[in-house]
């Protein structure tokens, strides 16, 4: 039998805990039962790409600077978490919590969310990094990676609203520099 070092088997080990993060995220609970939900993993390429696309935005004007905080710390990640909603109401009858008084009302405006889209993002988000948490693997949920990749068109148009969930397995967690 060969000796495996922890350093041969960490990329590995933190993409098999990001596909158990996004099994968690796709059974977390849905209101109405209807899923909106956009799930992926970017590897090492596609993160230096992403990282790139939020140092422009921010040189751009487009988006605030601890962006390039989030860009470096993504950098320093073997594997990112990308979760993300479409804005599809869920037609649950006399709502209005999303402001609208129906869900034909809010369609007539389809980039705004329906508020079950936003409360089942989070939630499916919580379900994931709770994975992570149980694998011990640092991560950090970021707006700003979603910002990029939504720009970026990364993971398609009817990706609305993203977060990115960055995952390490080092000394020190990389994401504990607030």
């Amino acid at each position: 039998m060969s000796i495996l070092f922890e350093e041969d088997i960490r990329k590995q080990a933190l993409m098999n805990v990001a596909e158990k993060m996004l099994i968690a995220a796709r059974t977390a609970p849905k209101a109405r039962g209807v899923d909106n939900l956009i799930l992926s993993i970017a590897d090492k390429d596609e993160i230096v790409k992403i990282a790139d696309m939020m140092k422009q935005m921010v040189q751009e004007g487009e988006a605030a600077d601890f962006f390039i905080r989030d860009a470096d710390n993504i950098l320093r990640s073997d594997v990112l978490v990308l979760i993300a909603t479409k804005l599809n109401p869920v037609g649950v009858k006399n709502c209005g919590l999303c402001g609208f008084s129906n869900c034909d009302e809010k369609n007539k405006y389809p980039d705004n969310p329906c508020s079950f889209n936003t409360g089942d993002l989070g939630i499916a988000v919580g379900s994931a990094v709770s994975v992570a948490m149980d694998a011990r693997v640092d991560n950090r949920v970021m707006f700003s990676v979603g910002k990029a990749v939504n720009k970026m068109q990364l993971i398609g148009s009817e990706a609305k609203i993203i977060f990115g969930i960055p995952l390490s397995s080092s000394s020190k967690n990389i994401f504990f520099d607030r």
